[in-house]
């Protein structure tokens, strides 16, 4: 491997994860992409689908566990509502993640660009004011919300199966879910979704190891990446209002969106 392109995934695993912290991202909506098409146009690696999907597995991994670590002590994880969706997600991540394997590099590309749309659909959704909702609020263990629970469960296994596929966690489509659906407020969807995509990451990473998809030395380059990028980006959230971190959301998953519809059409 060269210094050039030992630099540039670097950085981009450095940009990736710095998003994972800020709007509470796994960081593949736009690491996908970057590893898919950057080192190619300078000339220095051309990365299949499944390797750079089982590059994106193992630095999620990292990156939503460094950023974890960062919020652990803000009291902003609801673990009641990352048992019911982690749970799910981990096991639907898993079956993805292997499962990849028996898709071609074009399925894999046809699966990200479908999770990305929905995703940006979802965020252009108009979303009541629930930022003041205190945490005792959200709750799935009343009468009336236990079918939403299993709903909500079930998704999370079809979502875990999908973005599992592309070394995805699947923040990038449960964020939506937990701002439009489950009208959980920004900065708890934030650090919950976080927690989830670390779980779901774990069954990617595994079902990418046993697919043999996972090269050493670039998943190692933006692990580093990932440890020093995340926490900053919680940091810099903190300090954000929630109306700009779901803005810069929406807009990064629209520009990811359009790219590689673009790519797949053409």
């Amino acid at each position: 491997m060269t210094f050039s392109l030992a630099l540039t995934l670097f950085l981009i695993g450095f940009a990736g994860s710095f998003i994972s912290g800020l709007v509470g991202i796994g960081g593949s909506i736009i690491k996908y992409p970057m590893l898919l098409y950057i080192p190619a146009a300078l000339g220095l690696a051309a990365y299949t689908a499944h390797e750079v999907s089982g590059i994106s597995a193992v630095q999620v991994f990292f990156a939503t566990l460094s950023a974890v670590w960062a919020l652990r002590k803000d009291k902003l994880i609801h673990y009641q509502l990352v048992l019911y969706m982690g749970s799910a997600i981990v096991v639907g991540s898993l079956v993805g993640g292997y499962g990849g394997k028996y898709l071609s590099a074009d399925a894999i590309n046809v699966v990200y660009a479908i999770l990305a749309t929905i995703a940006v659909l979802m965020m252009f959704m108009p979303k009541k004011a629930i930022d003041d909702k205190e945490m005792a609020d959200i709750a799935f263990h009343k009468p009336t919300a236990v079918t939403s629970a299993l709903i909500v469960g079930a998704a999370s296994g079809i979502v875990g199966a999908a973005s599992g596929i592309v070394g995805a966690a699947g923040a990038f489509i449960l964020v939506p879910i937990m701002l439009v659906v489950l009208k959980i407020p920004t900065r708890v969807t934030i650090a919950s979704s976080l927690a989830i995509t670390f779980l779901s990451s774990i069954g990617a990473t595994i079902g990418k190891l046993m697919a043999g998809d996972v090269l050493f030395w670039p998943s190692l380059i933006m692990v580093i990446a990932s440890v020093l990028a995340a926490p900053l980006g919680t940091a810099v959230s903190k300090r954000l209002n929630t109306k700009s971190l779901q803005a810069i959301l929406a807009l990064l998953i629209l520009g990811t969106t359009i790219k590689i519809w673009t790519d797949l059409i053409m």
